[in-house]
């Protein structure tokens, strides 16, 4: 059943991947590709990558719909009412496309992969993290927190409206 669940979620998201270039909207494009991703996302939890996988479902979800909010702010046609292509030099994308799809299936069919060497570790994500990180870890999950504040200071300190919509300053209406 897994490997069933996994194969439709592989097909959804090349499906879901192909629509961000055939649609005629970056709003229906972007949602394309948060599918795409989500469906990536439910195949990391699949395979008991537990923590890839919701970091992948997360990020992808806030990092489209940002995307989204600033499309619909900035763009002359976020809803798609007039028709326009997503894709520039159709025919040399094509070419270039399957010539680096074709390099890469004879690289994964001509590779000579190596056969195992020990165990399957107890917990493979804790151990892709010492691998990566090492003793460094907790000064990256710091980091983060002080990268995600910053953010958030500065968007709260980039507008000048208070908290009811109305200007701060002399009317009295904030700080």
């Amino acid at each position: 059943m897994q490997t069933v669940a996994f194969w439709i979620l592989a097909v959804a998201a090349v499906g879901f991947g192909a629509a961000v270039f055939a649609v005629d909207s970056m709003a229906r494009a972007t949602f394309a590709l948060l599918a795409s991703f989500l469906c990536v996302g439910i195949e990391l939890l699949l395979l008991d990558l537990d923590y890839l996988g919701v970091l992948v479902v997360l990020m992808m979800i806030m990092e489209m719909l940002v995307m989204a909010v600033f499309m619909i702010m900035y763009m002359m046609n976020p809803g798609g009412l007039m028709p326009m292509t997503m894709v520039h030099n159709n025919r040399g994308a094509v070419v270039i496309s399957v010539a680096v799809f074709a390099a890469m299936a004879a690289g994964i069919f001509l590779t000579p992969w190596p056969h195992r060497r020990g165990a399957v570790p107890r917990d493979p994500t804790f151990s892709v993290g010492q691998a990566i990180m090492g003793p460094k870890m907790l000064v990256m999950m710091v980091i983060g927190i002080a990268i995600l504040a910053t953010m958030i200071a500065s968007v709260v300190l980039a507008t000048d409206r208070g908290r009811y919509d109305r200007p701060r300053g002399r009317d009295g209406g904030g700080a």
